[in-house]
């Protein structure tokens, strides 16, 4: 069994990013600036932002971090968006998920424009990426098959079983996995909370990939031995072993499946890291879109 290591393969892909990053501003070119919209004070994605941000500065993007109150009005919300959707100096924009009852999910994302949408959820985007074309892939999707790139796992013929069917992780991945590429020429089973026969589909997985939001819901008996297992979950569990009185755990309970995988992503330090790299990858695409037309 080896770790796919979130932690040892985002600092490569960091690196490489801000080789390139430099070198544009040695050619006396701006830096990526990507904005990223936070509202409310959930505990969860002040995290996620804080470490968007801090890698913004750790890879020599510029970053602006925009903070509103819970019950801000959606059109204060969705005029920001419109701003900056116009400000020719930012190349991504993200509105960090979820958001309050009262304002749209939908027509927040329908707002960002396309060629600033780094988290790849515009409907336009999606489209594109289900067509094969050039687009913003959703940034876990993407950081995850850049994980599979760095350890050079061949997934051709393989029979990948996706849990879970969101639109930001389930039904991109079951779509890139089943594509023609590298990786990629997957047979895709998606399933989901009304699928029968759960386990025994499981069972004849080559790749599991668990997005499906419930503490170690993929057990053991569910995994045939030597497959790749793909933790998307990211669950806050109570705990007597922490101060803060709860930890991480994955979809998957790695301790026992960890036995029977050939290939496991721990949590926290696996998908989640490179969902970052997929959001990073992304907002300098969108800025070499952005000079190139300019």
């Amino acid at each position: 069994m080896e770790i796919l290591n979130g932690k040892v393969v985002s600092q490569h892909i960091k690196e490489e990013i801000k080789k390139e990053v430099d070198q544009y501003k040695l050619a006396g070119k701006r830096a990526p600036h990507l904005v990223a919209i936070l509202v409310g004070d959930d505990p969860a994605s002040q995290a996620y932002v804080a470490s968007k941000v801090k890698t913004c500065g750790e890879i020599g993007f510029e970053s602006t971090l925009v903070r509103y109150e819970a019950d801000i009005e959606e059109k204060i919300l969705l005029e920001k968006i419109i701003a900056c959707n116009a400000d020719k100096d930012i190349d991504g924009i993200l509105v960090q998920l979820p958001l309050p009852k009262h304002i749209s999910e939908n027509k927040v994302i329908e707002t960002i424009s396309p060629a600033k949408d780094v988290d790849g959820f515009h409907p336009s985007n999606q489209g594109k990426m289900m067509l094969g074309l050039p687009t913003f892939i959703p940034a876990t999707p993407y950081g995850i098959l850049l994980m599979l790139q760095h350890y050079g796992i061949k997934t051709s013929g393989m029979h990948a079983v996706v849990i879970g069917r969101s639109n930001i992780v389930g039904t991109p991945m079951s779509l890139l996995l089943s594509r023609n590429a590298e990786p990629g020429n997957c047979t895709v089973t998606i399933c989901h909370s009304k699928t029968k026969n759960l386990k025994e589909i499981c069972l004849q997985a080559d790749m599991v990939v668990a997005a499906i939001g419930k503490a170690n819901f993929v057990t053991a008996d569910m995994v045939k031995p030597g497959a790749i297992i793909i933790d998307v979950g990211i669950n806050r569990i109570t705990s007597t072993e922490t101060k803060s009185g709860y930890k991480l755990t994955g979809d998957v309970d790695f301790t026992a499946v960890s036995e029977k995988a050939s290939y496991i992503t721990p949590v926290p330090g696996g998908v989640g890291l490179m969902t970052i790299c997929g959001l990073m990858k992304n907002t300098l695409l969108a800025y070499q879109n952005q000079c190139n037309k300019s």
